[in-house]
């Protein structure tokens, strides 16, 4: 009696655990579907950094996915040229796209936020704003009218001020040159009468080559040097007030985006915040060799002189102060925005500067 018992039971459990794992199988594939993404680069394939980060995306995505959810990087022009990844997102052209906000600033000057806007954050407090501040909420409800959810995806740090055919000594040497700058840092500079060119990554060159353009900017020492704009210009100059950081971001459509399971959209921002932290790590490696090199091959690395930045700093409120006048978005995202970065300012002067500045004595009077 025991052993038919026994064997009744067996089978009864037997039949469960086979029925069990029946219901179970489609449970986890529809959990871990395959999904295929297009990623659209603004950025060419030379620069392995900010280009890099899509490559990036991709294959740590995949990985934490048993190579389930595939991203394919295409560079800027493969698809669509580099200033127009947002409309690709967009229209549903691509499912996401790697870009800098601010080359928007066309559609919207709100856009230049989520980069970086002239005399703003630099790259820690740009972080902190986004995550503990109230950026990403902000910039996510800007971006509902274009169809797209952001993630910060890549930082390149304080940024040069730019490659000049000729020395900049005052505000008045500002005015008829041609400069390829972008976001909002065109129009502050265009007060001044400087005239802002708004070009791709790849088409620079060329272009200072040819003489189109008398002057250009980009990001720092080690992407610079890539891009060979030390053959074509002398003088190097600091800062890039423009960008105290800048920040490129990851837009994904909301019809893509909606459609991800759960532990995708987890992957997704978790790869983005891991590459933001590495980008800003290799740029901070790379920058001062590479600045040496450019040094050494002859560039003629110069400070903006104060005339000139407070200027600049003081178009730049004007414009500001003008555009919160006539657009609502903005000003609703500029009120929070300065506030954080007027406490932010306060704070790093107590401790970071101090201690940064009291270091750069020491470096300059070869102490270190």
């Amino acid at each position: 009696m025991q052993r038919r018992k026994f064997l009744r039971t067996a089978g009864v459990g037997s039949a469960a655990v086979a029925a069990s794992a029946t219901l179970a199988a489609p449970a986890i594939a529809q959990s871990t579907p395959e999904v295929k993404w297009r990623l659209a680069s603004s950025f060419p394939k030379s620069l392995d950094t900010i280009y890099g980060a899509g490559e990036d995306l991709a294959k740590r995505v995949a990985g934490l996915t048993d190579n389930k959810f595939q991203i394919r990087v295409f560079a800027a022009g493969e698809i669509v040229p580099g200033l127009q990844v947002v409309d690709a997102v967009q229209n549903e052209t691509v499912e996401c796209g790697h870009t800098a906000a601010y080359y928007y600033v066309g559609k919207d000057p709100t856009f230049a936020f989520d980069t970086a806007l002239p005399f703003g954050l630099n790259t820690r407090q740009h972080n902190a704003w986004v995550y503990y501040g109230g950026g990403l909420e902000l910039m996510r409800e800007f971006y509902k009218d274009y169809n797209m959810t952001s993630f910060l995806m890549s930082h390149t740090g304080g940024q040069m001020g730019g490659w000049w055919r000729k020395e900049i000594k005052t505000p008045e040497d500002l005015k008829g040159v041609k400069m390829r700058i972008g976001g909002f840092a065109g129009q502050v500079l265009q007060k001044l009468g400087l005239v802002p060119q708004q070009l791709a990554g790849g088409d620079i060159y060329p272009a200072l080559e040819k003489g189109t353009i008398d002057a250009a900017e980009w990001v720092g020492p080690y992407d610079d040097q890539k891009l060979g704009f030390n053959k074509v210009a002398q003088y190097y100059y600091y800062p890039g007030w423009w960008e105290g950081s800048a920040a490129l971001s990851l837009y994904v459509g909301n019809k893509a985006y909606d459609a991800l399971p759960a532990a995708y959209k987890e992957a997704l921002a978790a790869v983005c915040g891991e590459i933001t932290a590495r980008s800003v790590a290799k740029y901070d490696t790379q920058n001062p060799k590479a600045l040496r090199e450019l040094v050494a091959g002859g560039t003629k690395f110069l400070p903006f002189p104060q005339p000139v930045l407070e200027a600049c700093y003081n178009a730049a409120v004007e414009l500001y102060n003008e555009t919160s006048a006539k657009n609502a978005k903005f000003k609703k995202i500029y009120d929070s925005w300065k506030q954080f970065r007027n406490e932010e300012v306060l704070w790093f002067r107590v401790v970071e500067n101090t201690f940064d500045n009291f270091m750069a004595r020491q470096s300059a009077a070869n102490k270190l």
